[in-house]
């Protein structure tokens, strides 16, 4: 690869990454979304609750969080005497821009009698008005664990929420936000892809519309759906969420073939997360040499967070 005008090349920036996280006992940790050459020099890759795991964990001093900004919030909260860096302040979350943590505490405030379960893709201050967190691939058993009479809110994802309803027979208070990536998968592109490709399975993520969820030959987190292919018996798979867990896929299952889903939009890359893309190697090698940006939590607020997700993790064991 040619250099950039200051000489950085992408194997320049790799090694000098790998020299910085030694000196400085750092872990990459990178979420399934993020782009292939981040994934290519991650410590861990997982998702929202693989990474919750591993940051509560971790003897690294520093964790240079690559996904977006509340995957950074949730490591600074379990691991408070950590340094927490995220490559690029700007990676945020349109599912946890949904959800404006003073609106959520007055609709909270308003349902007095109801269990509150936020999705773990939200920002630290809502956490601290949750009683349980959440991921994509624990809501259900947790949700299956609360008594069946218990009346629930279910914060920000609605299309998550009315999947976990729908397999619960619950009947869950939703909050109503979505994921700008997950919520523009087109069911009229996919069945046209799906007539291209007859042997092909429909794998869906439950922050997905509703007539996606019941095409799916399975529907889970981006662990579960990787999980899947790699147990399945299909040669071919069209993946309904964001489009770099096909990295992963491909690496895990070099014999099949995996082709992303269109959006509504098929001009635009509306299956891939313009915030999770802003993790660049460049943007890691800079975190790495010069401690920033950090990551940074209200002490009070973390007080409160913190309880939430510890009981996910309980929960979810």
């Amino acid at each position: 690869m040619k250099p950039t005008a200051d000489g950085m090349t992408d194997q320049w920036l790799r090694e000098e990454i790998s020299r910085l996280k030694k000196e400085k006992n750092a872990l990459i940790m990178a979420h399934y979304y993020t782009r292939d050459e981040i994934q290519e020099i991650a410590d861990f890759i997982g998702d929202s609750l693989a990474l919750a795991r591993q940051a509560a964990k971790t003897d690294a001093d520093v964790i240079v969080m690559c996904g977006v900004h509340f995957m950074g919030e949730t490591a600074k909260i379990l691991c408070p005497g950590k340094t927490v860096l995220i490559p690029d302040m700007a990676a945020g979350c349109s599912l946890a821009d949904s959800c404006d943590p003073v609106e959520f505490a007055a609709f909270v405030k308003d349902h007095p009698d109801h269990t509150v379960i936020s999705y773990v893709n939200t920002s630290a201050a809502v956490k601290a008005s949750t009683d349980i967190v959440v991921t994509s691939g624990n809501a259900r058993k947790i949700v299956e664990q609360l008594p069946e009479d218990e009346k629930i809110i279910f914060g920000p994802d609605r299309n998550l929420g009315e999947y976990i309803n729908s397999v619960t027979g619950r009947n869950m208070l939703l909050w109503n936000g979505a994921c700008h990536v997950h919520d523009r998968f087109s069911l009229q592109k996919i069945d046209e892809m799906k007539r291209q490709h007859p042997g092909a399975k429909v794998l869906v993520h439950p922050e997905c519309r509703r007539p996606l969820q019941l095409i799916a030959d399975k529907v889970g987190s981006t662990a579960a759906l990787l999980d899947f292919a790699q147990k399945d018996d299909a040669r071919e798979y069209i993946v309904v969420t964001e489009s770099g867990i096909l990295f992963e896929m491909r690496r895990k299952c070099p014999e099949k073939t995996f082709l992303a889903a269109p959006a509504e939009d098929s001009e635009c890359q509306c299956n891939q997360c313009d915030f999770m893309k802003l993790n660049t190697l460049r943007k890691v090698y800079e975190a790495l040499r010069d401690g920033k940006p950090e990551i940074r939590v209200d002490a009070e607020i973390a007080e409160k967070a913190v309880l939430p997700i510890k009981r996910m993790l309980e929960m979810s064991e």
